[in-house]
C-alpha cells in the first residue's frame, strides 16, 4: 500500500486528486495539507511513501519545500505537481530531489502511473521530458539564460516577471529587501539585462 500526503492549496485540486486516487487499491491518501511547513510536520509525525507536492504554495516555493523534505527524510518520494511548464521546471525540481514532475492538465491514468514508477524505481520522468533530454544532448542544444541561475534566483526571475513588486518578493520569500535587491542584481548580470522590461518580456516570451 502506497501511503501518500497531498500538498496543494487548492481544495478543488486536493479534492480531485482523491476522487482520482480513490478507486485505486494499492493507493492510500493519509493527509492533505495546504502550506508547505504543514507539509513538514506532517511527515515528523506520520508515516508516508510518497508526497504530491505543488510547487506553488501560498507560504514558500515548492522547491525550497522539497529540499526540506529531503532535509528531514532524505528517501521520500516527492512528485511535484504543477501548471508550470514541464520543460522549464522539471529538470530543477528533479535536481533538487523529486522523483518526478507531472504537470496538472496530464490525463488521471498518468498521474497514477507517475506514482507508481515513483515509488518502484524511484523516478517518474514523462515520455515527452525523456525525448526532450535526449535531444538536448544529441544536438548540444545551448542552455538557455535562465538556466545559468540558481533555484533562488529563478524565483525571483519569475516573480519579478509576475509583476510583483521587491516588498512583494521579499514577504513572498521571506527575505530582506537588501537581500532580494542583490539578487536582482545577480541576475541582471548574469542574463545580461538593462532593465525590468527587458526581464518580464524574457519570462513572457520563455512561458516562465
Amino acid at each position: 500500500m502506497i501511503k501518500l500526503l497531498i500538498v496543494d492549496d487548492h481544495f478543488l485540486i486536493r479534492e480531485g486528486l482523491k476522487k482520482t486516487l480513490k478507486t485505486e487499491k494499492d493507493i492510500w491518501v493519509v493527509g492533505e495539507v495546504q502550506k508547505g511547513a504543514e507539509a513538514c510536520g506532517f511527515i515528523l509525525k506520520n508515516e508516508c511513501d510518497l508526497i504530491i507536492l505543488d510547487i506553488n504554495l501560498p507560504d514558500r516555493n515548492g522547491l525550497d519545500v522539497l529540499k526540506d523534505i529531503k532535509t528531514i527524510k532524505p528517501d521520500m518520494h516527492v512528485l511535484m505537481l504543477s501548471v508550470n511548464p514541464e520543460e522549464e521546471f522539471a529538470v530543477r525540481a528533479i535536481k533538487a530531489g523529486a522523483s518526478g514532475y507531472i504537470t496538472k492538465d496530464r490525463a488521471p491514468e498518468e498521474l497514477i502511473k507517475a506514482i507508481r514508477k515513483s515509488i518502484s524505481t524511484g523516478r517518474y520522468i514523462s515520455e515527452q521530458l525523456a525525448e526532450k533530454l535526449a535531444w538536448d544532448l544529441n544536438t548540444g542544444s545551448s542552455e538557455k539564460l535562465h538556466e545559468k541561475l540558481s533555484d533562488r534566483e529563478f524565483q525571483i526571475l519569475c516573480q519579478i516577471g509576475s509583476g510583483k513588486s521587491t516588498k512583494e518578493i521579499a514577504a513572498n520569500l521571506a527575505l530582506g529587501i537588501s537581500t532580494v535587491n542583490t539578487y536582482k542584481s545577480r541576475i541582471f548580470k548574469k542574463m545580461n539585462f538593462d532593465s525590468t522590461s527587458q526581464l518580464i518580456r524574457y519570462v513572457v516570451k520563455n512561458n516562465l
